[in-house]
């Protein structure tokens, strides 16, 4: 049982268990102290000395992160000794941060720069001294190592929670920096671009490839037709930055936002994630159906984190994966065959965008063999949701005035399953779903599989589909992923059909979506695709109309030969970077 301890901080009495840290003890009875580095079970090393605090009985002041409670301790939180030690930590974390916030992707987001602010900071008292950085930055991540505080939090995320370890300290003494690890270049590396460090980054030492003012030239060319696409996770987090309540951040009033913008066609990525559970699910059953002549499971192929991770790290089962396409992939093959013949527009013409919470899908529109439509890129463009919320900034839109919209036809209608294809475990969902009606002809109940919901790293459930037994595994996270193929590799467990998002939680949680101070809100954005699939009239991707159409007008029926050709890929036509254990 564990012991309760009594402390007074800042005049209040606080009563928590044994072994809880002073910062946690504090922030638990509404007093906030001050941090940069610490991420609760994650980073708690203190590197910062931001969250110093002073001890009756104690001559040195000390973290409060990694410092427990004990009973009678008497703690100040801001004394005037604490506010100048911070103040003093602060300015000597300034003298080596490019301070150019002005054009900083987190300027009015920075956890410096609200610290800054908070303690007053006019000026600086020392002489400041900036790291030079250099960078590919066409890649889709860039690191600015001028900005860099040092704060290991992007060491940590990637090492502890995806098990990649990319990053490292580089350097000794005062030139001691975070680099890409063992020499590399993050080019060389094998990053899974999924961005956990991004959003874990506390400024603007890592963000995202900004894509912004490629996008506002397509929309200033006359000449071309812009069509753009919003991914099922976008619509649970969009308004976050902008002040809008879930309630009137509705995906609609997005579409509005975007013809504002001037885009030609907004059309739903939702739509593409019912026509990629008609392809994957239909491939999933012909698998069964010719077992002995594939490997098992088959693997989900949505995720692009997830497929530089099993490329990078488990090569010799990339063979398991689905052939077909992401829906973002879809969408932009179809939006530049089908799509172009239906309105008689040259598809060379067509520049597809799209808006996803994901930085791996900027690398993935770039693969060379995603070029089945007329031989440019199936999508031209990617923008996270970070980067679609600073254009709605730059063209002015009040959101808040905005009427909701409808999205354009034939491509913007969708069922509930493709809304949850955002949350881990929902492309798991949608699939079964649709894959029980392919062999009974009957539609399941809509909750008959919600067995693979919820938060858990790595789930696993069995289902009966007309007599068969189906096993399956959902897991969300790189670490868990690792995890969950070590033991399909030894032989542990073994499923059916395997679902695997890069990101904790899934594209809800993706490295695109909005950066918030020590909150986690993937669960709650998930909730939000849940509670959309639960009201919309439409709960299968087979009934879905504007699929239904496209197989009867275009592609005559799942996994036909235009379809393969359209939707599906080969995943061994393009390399990642190995792994270091497997260079050996």
């Amino acid at each position: 049982m564990v012991r309760n301890v009594n402390l007074t901080i800042d005049g209040l009495s606080v009563t928590v268990p044994e072994g809880t840290s002073i910062l946690t003890a504090a922030r638990g009875v509404g007093i906030n102290i001050p941090s940069l580095c610490y991420l609760k079970d994650i980073n708690e090393i203190a590197a910062c000395r931001v969250c110093v605090v002073e001890i009756e009985g104690i001559q040195k002041l000390v973290a409060s992160c990694n410092n427990k409670v004990w009973d009678g301790m008497v703690v100040h939180t801001n004394s005037p000794r604490v506010r100048e030690a911070r103040r003093i930590n602060v300015e000597l974390l300034l003298t080596q941060h490019n301070c150019d916030c002005p054009y900083c992707v987190r300027s009015g987001n920075c956890e410096l720069q609200k610290l800054a602010n908070d303690l007053g900071l006019s000026h600086l008292n020392y002489h400041k001294d900036i790291i030079p950085s250099t960078w590919d930055n066409s890649f889709p991540l860039i690191r600015d190592a001028s900005k860099c505080i040092k704060c290991m939090r992007c060491v940590q995320v990637c090492d502890k929670v995806q098990g990649l370890n990319i990053w490292d300290v580089s350097n000794t003494g005062s030139r001691t920096t975070v680099d890409v690890s063992l020499g590399r270049k993050i080019s060389e590396a094998d990053c899974a671009l999924c961005g956990q460090c991004v959003t874990h980054c506390p400024v603007g030492a890592l963000q995202a490839r900004d894509d912004t003012r490629r996008a506002f030239d397509m929309l200033n060319d006359k000449d071309l037709i812009t069509v753009i696409q919003i991914a099922p996770a976008v619509r649970a987090a969009w308004g976050e930055s902008l002040g809008l309540s879930r309630e009137k951040a509705t995906v609609n009033r997005l579409v509005a936002a975007m013809r504002r913008m001037g885009f030609n066609y907004v059309f739903d990525t939702n739509f593409s994630a019912d026509l990629t559970i008609m392809e994957e699910g239909s491939e999933f059953l012909q698998r069964l159906s010719n077992r002995e002549s594939y490997s098992w499971p088959m693997f989900t192929s949505c995720c692009p984190g997830w497929m530089r991770f099993i490329k990078s790290q488990y090569p010799e089962m990339v063979k398991n994966l689905s052939t077909a396409k992401s829906p973002q992939q879809m969408f932009g093959a179809v939006a530049k065959s089908y799509f172009a013949e239906t309105i008689g527009v040259d598809p060379h013409k067509i520049r597809c965008i799209s808006v996803m919470p994901c930085i791996a899908k900027k690398q993935e529109a770039d693969i060379p063999v995603m070029n089945d439509a007329c031989g440019d890129p199936d999508v031209d463009l990617v923008l996270t949701t970070r980067e679609i919320v600073r254009m709605i900034k730059a063209e002015h839109i009040d959101v808040n005035s905005l009427e909701e919209e409808e999205f354009d036809s034939p491509l913007g209608v969708s069922s509930g399953a493709g809304a949850i294809f955002g949350a881990t475990g929902g492309v798991m969902e949608a699939a079964l779903r649709s894959a029980y009606y392919l062999v009974t002809g009957k539609n399941p109940s809509t909750d008959a599989f919600k067995g693979v919901r919820g938060q858990e790293g790595w789930k696993e459930a069995e289902f009966d589909i007309a007599g068969n037994t189906i096993k399956v595994a959902v897991a969300s996270g790189l670490g868990n992923t690792r995890k969950l193929m070590e033991a399909i590799k030894s032989g542990k467990v073994q499923y059916d059909f395997v679902e695997v998002m890069a990101c904790p939680g899934g594209c809800t949680g993706g490295g695109g979506q909005p950066i918030h101070e020590a909150q986690e809100l993937a669960a709650k954005r998930g909730d939000v695709l849940y509670g959309l699939d639960k009201v919309n009239n439409l709960r299968f991707s087979h009934e879905n109309p504007s699929v239904v159409r496209l197989y009867s007008e275009y592609l005559v029926k799942p996994l036909s030969h235009r379809a393969h050709e359209l939707l599906h890929t080969d995943h061994e036509a393009w390399e990642m970077p190995l792994s270091p254990h497997l260079k050996k």
